[in-house]
């Protein structure tokens, strides 16, 4: 559509008229064609779009209630006024209705016109000016958050804090359920830092005992213990003049925690079996999904490292409450694979409605897994009910018809253990009590079902 100048086309059967609305517009300066019926204008319209149509209600054999639902069909944001000497209410209405920008009854003066296009005018360069300004944020979004997935109101709060803590050294706290895109935060902060050409390193504190983590942060010299057959750097040492991202922080043990807050704190220590104290820039960028205010409380956690850590607290929505990013989401992750599948607005609706205790996690594995099982081109809805556990627990009877034994059992055991955990507000040792089963078979579950 053309938008350097103000152009507009007047369509109107009577030469009079026509010469009169042509004349007042162009003295204002816009760049006006006319025709004398909607077919000719149509056809224009059609090579050359513009902005504004302003179109009489009586032609043949195109009138202007017509002329104006084609050009909607084709250019919605099209603006078009209607006039008429046959103007009543109803016709207003009508015309409104299917999109017009005004109604004008004739006869009017060439001020009244003025006026009225002068106010269309006005909105279209508005609606322009807006989508100019959501392009440059896209743009912008896309430039800055490239992994990062999401319009909602929540995910928009997070992107608007990320760039204004980015710029800064000060150590971050991100809180978050498991799966909820806390590595990614994390990367985004470190790529619109002043880091951003330095390392990112990273390090699962939850994984690893108090001596290989240790060995990990801090590195170790040679003959330090057993198998310590050469000198090798730890990750404060290679994330040297980036940032070091410790995930699961919540989970390391008291004396861990002692060590880690003399580095933040004098940013300094010597590998392990080591005598040569190492300074080194870092910025420290935590995670956690667990709630650490009341790991302080229990006294598992010290109070003064949570303070060193969080001196800028981040927490990220679970799925659940963003769940308008969901299409947004299974689109991205159908898209990776070669010959993504399709999924119909039913089956989006039943993933819009469910729970998602594994958050994103849970998601993509759910859409990998349904893209191979899937056996056509597109996903049917009663496929994605049965691996949201969801697809057989409302039938009393024939429940089992048409399912896969394998399929049913799936869907059956992690139904149970979803609605366990929200009787148990997600406390895992509740859980495993209530279905009788031990913590450490509740979590081995958890993993098969991607809840964790």
């Amino acid at each position: 559509m053309t938008i350097g100048k103000k152009k507009i086309i007047v369509v109107d059967d009577n030469p009079t008229m026509r010469l009169g609305m042509v004349e007042s517009l162009r003295r204002e300066g816009y760049a006006v064609s006319e025709f004398e019926n909607g077919e000719a204008a149509l056809k224009s319209f059609r090579k050359k779009p513009v902005p504004l149509v302003i179109t009489d209600l009586k032609m043949a054999p195109l009138d202007g209630i017509a002329l104006l639902q084609q050009i909607k069909e084709t250019h919605p944001g099209t603006e078009v006024i209607v006039v008429s000497a046959f103007g009543t209410v109803e016709t207003a209405v009508q015309a409104m209705q299917l999109g017009a920008a005004d109604f004008l009854t004739k006869p009017f003066s060439p001020d009244e016109l003025r006026v009225r296009v002068k106010n269309v005018w006005e909105r279209i360069q508005q609606r322009r000016t807006l989508d100019q300004l959501l392009a440059e944020k896209q743009l912008l979004h896309d430039e800055l958050f490239p992994e990062m997935i999401g319009n909602s109101p929540p995910m928009q709060q997070l992107f608007d804090l990320i760039q204004r803590i980015a710029k800064e050294d000060s150590t971050i706290l991100i809180e978050g359920e498991s799966g909820t895109g806390k590595e990614l935060a994390a990367r985004a902060i470190h790529q619109n830092s002043e880091r951003n050409g330095k390392p990112f390193i990273k390090v699962n504190c939850g994984a690893l005992n108090d001596n290989l983590l240790e060995s990990e942060l801090f590195g170790h010299e040679k003959g330090a213990f057993t198998g310590a057959i050469r000198q090798k750097k730890g990750r404060f040492e290679l994330a040297d003049g980036g940032t070091l991202f410790l995930d699961e922080i919540g989970d390391i043990s008291t004396a861990m925690q002692v060590k880690l807050l003399r580095v933040l704190q004098e940013r300094e220590f010597e590998r392990v079996g080591g005598e040569v104290t190492i300074t080194v820039d870092v910025r420290i960028i935590c995670a956690t999904h667990r709630n650490l205010p009341r790991r302080v409380q229990e006294g598992e956690f010290r109070e003064d490292l949570y303070y060193r850590l969080s001196v800028i607290p981040m927490q990220l929505p679970p799925l659940r409450d963003r769940r308008e990013d969901i299409p947004e989401l299974v689109n991205h992750f159908l898209q990776k694979r070669s010959q993504p599948k399709t999924i119909t607005a039913e089956g989006i609706n039943l993933l819009m409605e469910y729970s998602w205790p594994g958050n994103i996690r849970e998601l993509e594995n759910l859409m990998e897994r349904l893209q191979v099982i899937a056996p056509g081109p597109e996903i049917d809805p009663q496929l994605i009910a049965v691996h949201l556990g969801s697809g057989i627990s409302h039938n009393t009877s024939g429940q089992y018809d048409n399912l896969p034994l394998d399929d049913a059992l799936y869907a059956f055991e992690k139904n149970l253990i979803v609605h366990a955990l929200k009787k148990c507000d997600n406390v895992k040792n509740r859980a495993a009590k209530l279905l009788g089963i031990k913590t450490s078979t509740l979590y081995y579950k958890l993993e098969k079902f991607d809840l964790l």
